[in-house]
């Protein structure tokens, strides 16, 4: 509302997923919609959660009144390497429904084929795979992004690799 806001887009989900365990309880993100609802102002949102489609009636209202695009993250369908890198986010296949869900609702939704790990889940029949799947789903773009490690995350990630997969952690080492 404040006069001198431009209604510049506004990007939600690119630094710490708001569809995270904790918005369940917190309920922040009905709020906001609106608010960005009532200014008309464009946004896009990012997530690996499928809780985004409780908040699917407020995201179609929004889409009827500005730019509304919506994304999820699947970097790879193997069930087993899910298991391994991203546990407590929901399957990868179940990322892909939520996308169905909101293209079939009206809002614009692509993937962010992220992350692609070097050596884990880039072989050429790996990212077909993937692909297949992402297209499946009827994904408006899709967006391939190789990992990448900021601090906090890459000694997590290091440690993990070290303990599962040391013939690996030398590569990564080097790439990282």
């Amino acid at each position: 509302a404040k006069p001198s806001w431009l209604g510049k887009p506004v990007a939600m989900g690119t630094n710490v997923d708001c569809y995270q365990r904790a918005e369940g309880r917190y309920r922040l993100m009905p709020g906001i919609l609106a608010a960005l609802t009532d200014a008309a102002n464009p946004f896009s949102i990012l997530t690996k959660g499928s809780l985004i489609l409780r908040d699917l009636p407020l995201l179609t209202k929004a889409a009827s009144v500005t730019d509304v695009t919506t994304a999820v993250s699947v970097g790879f369908v193997d069930p087993t390497l899910w298991r391994a890198v991203e546990p407590g986010t929901p399957n990868p296949l179940k990322r892909l429904e939520v996308c169905r869900a909101l293209n079939a609702a009206g809002v614009s939704c692509g993937v962010l084929m992220a992350p692609i790990l070097p050596h884990l889940s880039d072989s050429p029949d790996q990212l077909a795979a993937t692909v297949r799947a992402i297209a499946a789903a009827g994904a408006r773009y899709v967006s391939p992004i190789v990992l990448h490690l900021r601090p906090g995350a890459r000694e997590w990630f290091m440690g993990w690799l070290d303990a599962t997969r040391p013939e690996l952690s030398s590569k990564y080492r080097a790439m990282y």
